[in-house]
């Protein structure tokens, strides 16, 4: 027995064989995820594949009767190829077995011999995900018999909750789509599909003892153009899931070992609920069905008698509706202005006992009580709440597992109380987020960068816990939010192929995982999106340009790299690269002004163009410290980032911006020698929803030594108002012409957010980009 080592180039090569007249095509054990042990039979006989082999299960286990029905149509798709199926596990062929060492529920055994392939665990779900990886091993590929070689696979995930979250609020999605979503989560190994069906902009699951929920509170009266623009579309909108869809759907996702996890969103994003019954609310409207994106200030009235008996009626359908254990009551941006001011609310307060003391407000206290409330009523029913990283304001329900998404600090305090905690950080694992830093040619979405690398390379148990803390971080998710995803199509665009980097931290062991050689195998699994006519992103096939500064040598270093090291082809003026341009052949070292372009050319076509705006000044690729910090959360490349001859864009998550918080930017530049400057400036970016403002104030001094400064222009600049716009500002100083070899820059953020603002008093982000000096 050896280890199977990785795979050479793009699965389409695939091994092509020749026997008895008919074409045979080897099968790749190398799947995503990568399972945790490959073992191949050295010379021994391949078992192959063909339409005469059967596919078999244990008499009378109607599980694995559809486990084995599920792995015929898998085959059928991926190679034209109809097995039959039948009871029984004797005999040559596909054999499908209760039983096997492993421990873990969902381990399994794939072995391969010449005459059978046996796929073994201890549960059906085991078994399920042995079809998985069996399925992805065959190669797409019509008229040809495939040879599987011979092979022991022995498997495990490494987390029991593998989820993948989808937003049918914002914008919904019919049945067929729900289903078409559940056999891609399949298809990664995810068991847990967590289903967002209410929101401020829509209630979409039926609840027939309060039927205006989805006869008013479905229905929206029109929709925002774009990022709450104030322009709208003029245009109805609205749907729900009946029970009855809900079922199928449950039962649709059970077929496939996927667990539904129903989120009501609860006591906040209920606007939609307020709709249809406003006695629900703290001000008793009147309400309308949200038609902006956001956070509403109105949310379920805690005071409210009323409105615990609501949540008592809305999670007792539920449950009748969905069997999972675990039931997700939201508990995410809850603002409590309505409350502060509601009678109700505030007697509450009072009769309870409720004190704000240095960590939680008596509000915060007040939507404990809520999620307790709600936790209390699951629990007497044998169900058990998950929360977003919210339930920990005002103390934890005594049971609750917590949801991390506002990054990870969230569920590092969760897992030091004792409480289960599933990582889904939005640094990471937000799909809503840009995959790409080139947003001019994306759909819209909501901002952000996470590209695949990115996800690939996430470890969700945080070092700073002990081992024994560790072994409450349960699972890993990565959410869809739909603000601006508005087809189904798009949701497909948004997950894949970032879906399958997550299936890897979910599944396969940390010393296991290498992202190039995920990069290789992602070719194979993309081999079966095109099967089912997925709308996969496909910006790993373009050309990966990395941009570094060359302070030694005043360049900018320029590699380039592919998937599947595809010949790349370049230029610097602007024009289209085709097969006639320069080929890359090693690292471009640029000393001038440019338009970059790249392009890689493969058989099957071109990739996509990668283009870059290269501008130089005095400062570019110049020596840069910095007299202040960075901020961590936002270091990125760190202070070569400023003098790179790279401009950023709107986005600030793109890496091309870094962030300043409670402290000023202040660099020195070392120009190395002395030169004459006469103007400086910089450029922010503004994102006012998210703390990010405009510099305060601009300066530039000039020193021979690097010590002694004297300043010699400076520039204050207002408070932004609330209807600032947000976006890239620039900043320009001129000055007499003066001869320095240092210079200083210094920028000025706003030290306190004003009083309009949602986080007014509090320091406000500054991200700067380019320095220039000229």
């Amino acid at each position: 027995m050896k280890q199977l080592m990785g795979l050479v180039g793009l699965s389409v090569a695939g091994l092509m064989l020749l026997s008895c007249n008919t074409q045979v095509k080897e099968a790749n054990y190398q799947v995503i995820p990568l399972p945790q042990e490959i073992s191949v039979t050295d010379q021994a006989a391949p078992f192959i594949l063909s339409n005469s082999t059967k596919i078999m299960y244990p008499e009378g286990n109607e599980k694995m009767q559809k486990n084995a029905e599920l792995l015929a149509g898998y085959i059928k798709d991926q190679t034209g190829k109809t097995l039959s199926v039948q009871a029984g596990t004797e005999g040559k062929g596909i054999i499908l077995q209760l039983g096997g060492a492993t421990e873990n529920p969902e381990g399994y055994q794939l072995k391969v011999t010449g005459d059978q392939v046996v796929i073994s665990g201890p549960t059906e779900a085991g078994v399920f995900y042995g079809i998985q990886t069996l399925r992805k091993s065959i190669p797409v590929a019509q008229e040809v018999d495939i040879a599987l070689p011979a092979v022991e696979i022995n498997d495990y995930p490494r987390f029991s909750y593998r989820g993948a979250h989808l937003d049918v609020s914002r914008h919904f999605f019919p049945v067929d789509s729900i289903k078409r979503y559940i056999d891609m989560l399949a298809l990664h190994n995810i068991n847990r599909f967590h289903w967002h069906i209410s929101d401020d902009q829509g209630w979409r699951i039926e609840i027939k003892g309060l039927p205006e929920l989805t006869e008013i509170g479905s229905k929206r009266s029109e929709t925002v153009i774009g990022h709450n623009s104030g322009k709208y579309d003029g245009k109805p909108y609205g749907g729900f899931y009946t029970q009855e869809e809900a079922k199928d759907i449950v039962a649709y996702a059970a077929d496939r070992h996927i667990t539904v996890i129903p989120e009501i969103d609860l006591p906040g994003h209920m606007q939609a609920a307020l709709t249809a019954y406003p006695n629900l609310g703290c001000t008793d409207g009147p309400y309308e069905v949200w038609k902006i994106w956001g956070v509403s200030e109105d949310v379920l009235c805690a005071g409210n008698d009323e409105t615990l008996k609501f949540i008592d009626d809305v999670l007792g359908e539920i449950i009748q509706i969905f069997p999972s254990e675990y039931i997700h009551v939201g508990g995410d941006e809850c603002p409590k202005v309505r409350w502060a001011k509601c009678p109700k609310c505030q007697a509450r307060i009072k009769a309870l006992g409720l004190k704000a003391d240095k960590n939680h407000s008596a509000e915060e206290r007040l939507q404990s009580f809520i999620i307790n409330h709600a936790e209390k009523f699951l629990n007497d029913h044998g169900r058990q709440i998950i929360g977003w990283d919210e339930i920990l304001e005002g103390g934890l329900a005594p049971n609750a597992t917590v949801m991390s998404w506002r990054g990870v600090a969230g569920g590092i305090e969760a897992a030091k109380q004792k409480h289960d905690v599933i990582m889904t950080p939005n640094t990471y694992l937000y799909f809503d987020y840009y995959q790409t830093k080139d947003i001019a040619n994306e759909p819209d979405a909501i901002g952000g960068y996470v590209p695949i690398d990115a996800v690939y390379n996430y470890e969700p148990v945080p070092a700073s816990l002990t081992p024994e803390e560790q072994k409450y971080i349960i699972g890993v998710q990565a959410n869809l939010w739909t603000e601006y995803i508005p087809t189904y199509s798009q949701v497909e665009y948004m997950e894949l192929p970032r879906m399958a980097a997550l299936a890897e931290i979910q599944w396969t062991m940390p010393d296991k995982k290498n992202y190039e050689g995920f990069l290789k195998r992602l070719s194979q699994l993309v081999d079966v999106y095109d099967v089912y006519k997925y709308n996969y992103a496909t910006h790993v096939f373009d050309v990966n340009a990395k941009l570094t500064p060359n302070p030694q040598d005043g360049t900018l270093d320029v590699t380039l790299t592919t998937i599947d090291d595809s010949p790349i082809y370049y230029t610097l003026d602007g024009t289209e690269p085709t097969a006639a341009s320069l080929k890359y052949t090693e690292t471009l070292k640029l000393k001038e002004n440019c338009t970059f372009k790249a392009v890689t050319i493969r058989p099957i076509g071109s990739s996509r163009v990668v283009t870059e705006e290269i501008l130089f000044n005095k400062a570019s690729m110049k020596p840069i410290t910095m007299l202040q910090p960075v901020n961590k959360q936002y270091e990125f490349n760190g202070a070569p980032t400023l003098v790179d001859g790279l401009k950023g864009n709107s986005n600030y998550k793109t890496g091309r911006w870094i962030a300043f918080y409670k402290n000023d930017m202040e660099a020195i530049i070392d120009l190395k020698e002395p030169t004459e400057i006469s103007s400086a400036s910089i450029s922010t970016c503004v994102e006012k929803g998210d703390w990010v403002f405009d510099a305060r104030s601009l300066s530039v001094a000039v020193s021979e030594d690097g010590k002694n400064f004297k300043e010699v222009a400076s520039e204050s600049y207002p408070e932004m108002s609330q209807d600032s716009k947000n976006g890239v500002f620039d900043h320009a100083l001129t000055f007499e012409p003066v001869k320095a070899r240092y210079v200083k820059v210094t920028a000025k953020p706003e030290y306190k957010l004003p009083a309009w603002h949602g986080g007014k008093g509090n320091p406000a982000f500054l991200f700067v980009d380019e320095i220039s000096l000229n």
